[in-house]
């Protein structure tokens, strides 16, 4: 027998070896079932898809000056981070200074406590989408104007219609009235799902009104727990 043969024949019944250990591994911890790799193109070839639109969309906002106002105080435009294909997105109000300086929303203290409630929910800020309603920070953190809104409108909401998330979050009365175009206040529409296109909608108080109302927490840790039910997290 050829010694090169030889050796491809012990490897390879090492390798048949290591691949049952393997599986008998996997039945016994419960998996019944390998994942298939058939899909992992397509699924790559829609999330880059859905970055490339968020990226021309996010060039669109970075040059626009429908709110001149804004625009012309603004230091950066704060558009979204997070993973294009995610399945949860955080819906806030609007920039504050630190993330008009910085281009990235929820970055102050309101965002460092958002980021202590979502890892509280067992996830990460990586897991999740977040942006706000306005792109760019109103004078003095004040609430956007009607205009304003629906100036940025179609921004947020095409930002939405790229992720397609299965659940949005929305935080705060501002977030929620002008997603789902209700007057109803912020303590009316917890505690309650809607629906937006094709995503399920959860509203909850606004981390910085958390900051100012420390025993609301108790409240936003009872819808987050309604979010994560939905979501099949166990808390």
């Amino acid at each position: 027998m050829d010694g090169n043969a030889g050796t491809s024949g012990t490897r390879g019944g090492g390798r048949k070896r290591a691949l049952k250990q393997k599986l008998e591994s996997l039945a016994s911890a419960g998996v019944s079932d390998l994942p298939k790799q058939r899909g992992a193109k397509p699924q790559r070839a829609a999330a880059a898809t859905r970055i490339r639109s968020l990226d021309i969309l996010r060039e669109e906002v970075a040059a626009c000056r429908l709110c001149e106002p804004l625009a012309k105080a603004r230091t950066h435009t704060v558009f979204g981070v997070g993973p294009a294909t995610a399945r949860l997105c955080f819906l806030g109000e609007a920039p504050g200074a630190d993330e008009d300086a910085s281009g990235e929303p929820f970055v102050g203290r309101a965002g460092q406590l958002l980021t202590k409630i979502i890892e509280s929910c067992t996830l990460s800020r990586e897991e999740v989408y977040i942006l706000n309603v306005l792109k760019c920070r109103p004078p003095d953190n004040r609430r956007p104007l009607p205009e304003e809104t629906a100036n940025c409108r179609g921004y947020f909401e095409k930002q939405l219609e790229i992720i397609a998330p299965e659940f949005i979050c929305c935080l705060g009365t501002t977030a929620a009235q002008a997603l789902l175009q209700t007057d109803e206040t912020i303590g009316a529409l917890r505690k309650r799902w809607f629906s937006w296109k094709s995503s399920q909608v959860i509203c909850t108080y606004h981390p910085s009104y958390l900051l100012r109302n420390p025993p609301a927490k108790r409240d936003v840790w009872d819808d987050m727990k309604l979010l994560m039910a939905k979501l099949g997290v166990q808390l």
